[in-house]
């Protein structure tokens, strides 16, 4: 009847167009389904419902995405049997239903997927469907149709709702039935709109923790990687060599974390990477490094930068976990000048560092206001987060003022999340592009005074696969039809809507999935610990530079976002780099010292400092205490101490005058300190064991002397003589014979006398 209505050779008019389409529609609704019928007398039952869910089809492409008049619509796919029973008299056909005038509509259609009679549409003209005679159990098979535009019966601009159905017949049911269906969408716009929408796509390049805090002892204090992993997504087919490749040809903001310029610039210059064993290996992935930087500054040429403060901090474990352990939020203004500093410095671009990005865009006060802390005016919020409450029939503008000076800048939910899926399936690309375009189409095509502007913030770390399905969708975009690009900056400065909610979600409107995701507070209480051991351990160094950046960063990606999801990984790291600073720590300390005996009122007691670090040490105080100062006294009392230099890899003793007031052992305790009074390192404890020596003994031990000289005087006496006598007998005798009385009497001769025998 529509038809008869209409004059030949001239196209339908639109309002009968749809009426054909609503009373096809109708037509098939579930009551007329149930209607009985007379055949050959007999009453019977309307033909059974069919089970669409005996046969899966499979869009794999859809060109061109979003079609213009002359467009051929070509649809290539599989279909498979999942059922037992082969499929005979098969044929695949489009299905094209009446424009989805809003984004619920779209959703709905989504989400469906059986075929519904009277809700999905009837299908198009019978030429332009694919004959399959046979679809064998488990079998896949091909097919490909292709429909002038012309054909579809689009008229006026707007998504159209595609179908594309599997009919046939098996064994058990003998009459065709639609055994399967895929639903996807068609953006119609073929000329461009008089207002277009204005989107903003973040394009992130972020990763996960690569960097130790460890370096070499060489001047340039090599980097040591935990793994060399990050080098397969540098390399060609890499995720974030996908992601330079792809982005350069886009329009976005570049959204960086910092440490992952930092990271690659370090490896370029060479690195070293941690086995399983514990020893170091060179890195050999210098050039792949070096290369992605170089497409990196090329590709960033001219765009738009946004850095986020170093290591990408966890704002809202920040927030929930982290802001009453001290020093925890005194990190985030550092991070960011830092930021600034690495990407000028590597990228030799400006960035914005006005922008904050919460994990998910999750959003409660405490998040917003550390969030703002270190000097952003713009957190990076998304709609399923910040709601809208006013009731209102459109998308409002990204942009929402949320006092003192901040703003949230909440990006579109639907647009930001349609990628995070298995993106690995070539089914899955089509209908995930489908849905991204035609949702925004329907946005622009709202009811909405004045141009709008849309933010798209993707997940922080997108897979190869989801990565090039987000930029087909962006290319697409391109065309400029319905949306006109700009960077997030401008997104951030369009007029607010002023019936667009501003107020911030409250805190019990946190999504718990991602609370439970969070840092603990112990993890923020044990990068506290180790930022007052590096501080301690800063001080006695004379390059103190070279401990402060390497750990500094390390504190830094110990707050990651990189961590969610991840809690043993991320205990591990900060467990290891608080270890590594510990054990530098001890390369400076007292060597262990024997017991000493003091023989006397006083004497030198030396201690030996060893420093085992490649750099000298100027800042440390050695205290040397006596235990008991009334028996013995270090100086002048019961403590004394001297400054201590050392030189790098050597020793220095120092030495302390100790004075003894009465005999027995004392315990002495040695332990340095900085020049601030901390204690550093452990104490060594000796015992010293002093002698008394009193005036009676020196007296007894002086005669003792006194005889033992006197008695070698007299011993050098007489030897002395007996040598004298024995000269004087062996000299000639004189001349006249001595008297004979003394031979005559017999007498026996006197002394000095001597007789021949």
């Amino acid at each position: 009847m529509a038809e008869a209505a209409d004059f030949q050779g001239v196209a339908p008019a639109p309002a009968r167009r749809w009426l054909r389409r609503a009373v096809v529609l109708l037509a098939g609704t579930p009551i007329m389904a149930g209607l009985v019928y007379v055949q050959n007398g007999t009453v019977a039952q309307a033909a059974p419902q069919s089970d669409a869910s005996t046969v899966d089809v499979s869009l794999n492409s859809l060109t061109p995405s979003a079609p213009v008049k002359g467009d051929t619509l070509t649809i290539s796919g599989t279909v498979v049997n999942r059922g037992a029973e082969t499929v005979t008299d098969a044929h695949v056909a489009l299905r094209v239903g009446p424009p989805l005038n809003e984004r619920s509509a779209i959703d709905d259609v989504a989400e469906r997927t059986a075929f519904r009679p009277g809700t999905d549409p009837s299908e198009i003209d019978s030429d332009y469907a694919v004959k399959l005679p046979e679809l064998a159990s488990k079998v896949a098979q091909p097919f490909t149709l292709q429909v002038p535009v012309s054909k579809l019966e689009l008229d006026e601009d707007g998504v159209y709702q595609l179908g594309v159905s599997v009919s046939g017949e098996t064994e058990s049911r003998q009459w065709d039935q639609v055994l399967g269906i895929q639903r996807t969408f068609l953006p119609w716009q073929p000329e461009a709109a008089s207002k277009r929408a204005r989107f903003s796509y973040v394009w992130p390049l972020i990763s996960r923790v690569h960097l130790t805090a460890e370096t070499g002892s060489d001047e340039t204090q090599t980097p040591i990687f935990g793994n060399d992993l990050l080098a397969a997504e540098l390399g060609t087919g890499g995720r974030l060599e996908q992601m330079v490749s792809l982005g350069s040809g886009l329009p976005v903001t570049w959204v960086i974390d910092p440490d992952l310029l930092a990271t690659v610039e370090a490896m370029a210059r060479g690195y070293q990477v941690r086995t399983e064993d514990g020893t170091t290996v060179p890195g050999r992935n210098q050039d792949v490094a070096r290369n992605w930087l170089n497409a990196l500054q090329t590709a960033v040429k001219g765009k738009k930068v946004v850095a986020l403060p170093f290591a990408d901090p966890d704002l809202a474990s920040l927030a929930h976990r982290g802001k009453d352990v001290p020093g925890s939020l005194g990190r985030l203004r550092p991070a960011t000048e830092k930021a600034r500093e690495a990407v000028e410095t590597i990228l030799h671009v400006t960035p914005s560092t006005d922008f904050s990005w919460p994990v998910d865009g999750a959003v409660d006060p405490s998040i917003v206001s550390v969030a703002t802390s270190a000097g952003a005016h713009n957190v990076l919020a998304r709609s399923d987060s910040f709601r809208e409450t006013g009731g209102l029939g459109y998308t409002p503008s990204a942009p929402r003022p949320i006092g003192a000076g901040r703003t949230a800048v909440v990006a579109d939910a639907r647009l930001s999340t349609a990628f995070q899926g298995d993106m690995l399936q070539a089914g899955q690309v089509t209908l995930a592009v489908q849905e991204f375009l035609a949702q925004s189409l329907a946005m622009n095509l709202q009811d909405a005074d004045g141009q709008r502007s849309f933010v798209v913030a993707p997940q922080r770390m997108p897979s190869v696969s989801q990565a090039q399905s987000m930029a087909a969708a962006i290319q697409v975009l391109q065309a400029g039809r319905w949306s006109t690009p700009v960077d997030l900056e401008t997104a951030a400065k369009a007029q607010p809507d002023p019936g667009a909610t501003t107020m911030v979600p409250g805190a019990g409107q946190y999504p718990q999935a991602l609370r439970k995701q969070e840092l603990s507070q112990e993890a923020f209480q044990q990068i506290r610990g180790s930022q007052g051991t590096l501080d301690d351990f800063k001080v006695v160094l004379s390059k103190p530079e070279r401990v402060e950046v390497p750990f500094g960063n390390a504190f830094d990606r110990e707050m990651s976002t990189s961590w969610r999801g991840r809690a043993a990984a991320g205990a591990e790291y900060r467990s290891q780099v608080h270890e590594y600073l510990v054990k530098l720590t001890e390369r400076v300390q007292l060597i262990p010292k024997t017991d000493v005996t003091l023989s006397g009122h006083s004497a030198t007691i030396p201690v030996t400092v060893q420093n085992s670090l490649v750099q000298d040490v100027d800042g440390l105080v050695l205290r040397l205490r006596s235990s008991n100062p009334t028996r013995l006294m270090i100086g002048d009392s019961g403590e004394a101490q001297q400054d201590v230099t050392v030189q790098g890899g050597h020793s220095q003793s120092v030495k302390f005058t100790a004075n003894a007031t009465a005999s027995g052992p004392v315990e002495v305790i040695a332990q340095l300190y900085t020049k601030d009074g901390v204690r550093y390192g452990n104490e060594r404890r000796f015992t010293v064991d002093a002698t008394e020596i009193t005036p009676t003994v020196m007296l007894v031990i002086a005669g003792g002397m006194l005889l033992l000289v006197l008695a070698g005087i007299k011993m050098y006496a007489s030897r002395k003589r007996a040598a004298g006598r024995a000269a004087a007998d062996e000299s000639p005798q004189p001349s006249d014979p001595a008297p004979d009385t003394a031979s005559e009497s017999g007498d026996e001769p006197g002394p000095g006398e001597t007789v021949d025998r």
